[in-house]
């Protein structure tokens, strides 16, 4: 789909595959999108100049049914298996897409069962819970459990290893459904109680030590974990949908950690309507994906906006960002860039501006729009 053109064009699936389903998909540090087979081992890089695909992905443990990707900070992908045709009661495995080679490799136990394998091979959901990254570097790794409490564990992105999580309270667990990252650092989570049915949807909060009830919507009861679907909102709320005509959206207690935001080095001191321009600076696209389900849907915000406001109005404005230098998450003092396009109609006069990623926003920059 091209926005500026408002066109879709026909992309042939990559060669050979016969199923693509509800199946995860990632945009890599490099920019590069990669797609996932849902019904095999099958994993391809997508072109976006030339619209064809590449094969990736040697050395998958298991298909990628069921599993969620999350970028990690040094540009790998982490995974937990799901065990999908190869059941094992007990399995335990996870698994690294490393870019650099095309191939997969083991990540390790996360010593606590995240999918879901209730009932033996032949009635277990295999349903695995999101995944986000925090700004301290470890991945909250939610779980399903249709037979007792769903487990957690938690991912350390710079040594590598697990440690177990606490439980779901009650029957509570996430056989699909999602998560989001707040500004202040904690995890929300959308869970339900039991496999799918009966709906009593409840969320929860991760804050790194300690996991806790949190207030949800009324129509929220009425739902499945599944149905339920967040986004990190520029403004650094989240956006709750859950296939009805009810449109929620949670405010975050507390702020952010301000070395966490993103910096402006470098960036014009004058704008004029319907002109591009290059800004440079640091952490353009934030310390994490931001939001994430797993195989079915995928909402990740690990990109650059660029907000103008107009002093004497304070109207609010948003232009449209391309051509980042990056979509790596967490690259700390790396210097990034954006290119931005001034709205023909965005207020004149002087104004602030600002760069904003999963909801945090840069300090404010002068500019004078013309």
């Amino acid at each position: 789909y091209d926005p500026q053109k408002n066109n879709w064009t026909n992309v042939n699936p990559p060669a050979g595959w016969t199923t693509i389903g509800d199946a995860q998909g990632v945009v890599l540090a490099n920019g590069t999108y990669m797609q996932a087979n849902c019904c095999t081992k099958e994993t391809a890089l997508f072109n976006a100049s030339s619209l064809t695909w590449t094969a990736t992905g040697a050395g998958k443990f298991d298909i990628n049914d069921e599993e969620g990707w999350t970028l990690l900070p040094n540009g790998k992908v982490l995974t937990v298996d799901a065990y999908v045709f190869q059941y094992d009661a007990n399995g335990t495995n996870s698994e690294l897409y490393n870019p650099a080679t095309g191939a997969w490799s083991s990540a390790g136990s996360t010593i606590a069962q995240l999918w879901d394998s209730c009932g033996g091979a032949d009635l277990a959901s295999y349903e695995v819970g999101p995944a986000v990254l925090r700004p301290d570097g470890t991945v909250f790794y939610t779980g399903a459990n249709t037979c007792g409490p769903a487990h957690t564990s938690i991912y350390n992105s710079r040594t590598g290893s697990w440690t177990v999580g606490p439980d779901f309270p009650g029957a509570y667990g996430v056989a699909d459904g999602p998560a989001a990252l707040e500004p202040n650092g904690n995890v929300l989570v959308f869970t339900s109680a039991s496999r799918f049915y009966p709906p009593a949807g409840q969320f929860f909060e991760w804050n790194g030590t300690t996991l806790t009830l949190v207030t949800g919507p009324a129509s929220a009861v009425q739902d499945a974990s599944f149905v339920g679907h967040m986004l990190v909102l520029p403004t650094g709320q989240i956006m709750f949908t859950d296939f009805s005509n009810d449109i929620e959206v949670f405010t975050p207690a507390g702020g952010f950690n301000a070395a966490w935001a993103p910096t402006i080095s470098s960036a014009p001191n004058t704008v004029q309507r319907g002109k591009s321009y290059t800004i440079f600076g640091t952490q353009f696209n934030g310390l994490s994906q931001g939001a994430a389900y797993g195989d079915d849907f995928q909402d990740a915000t690990n990109y650059p906006l660029v907000r103008i406001v107009n002093q004497a109005s304070g109207h609010v404005f948003y232009t449209r960002t391309h051509s980042p230098s990056t979509m790596a998450v967490a690259t700390g003092s790396k210097k990034v860039s954006t290119k931005f396009d001034v709205p023909a109609n965005v207020e004149t006069g002087l104004s602030q501006l600002f760069v904003v990623a999963n909801g945090i926003p840069s300090s404010a920059y002068w500019v004078n729009v013309q």
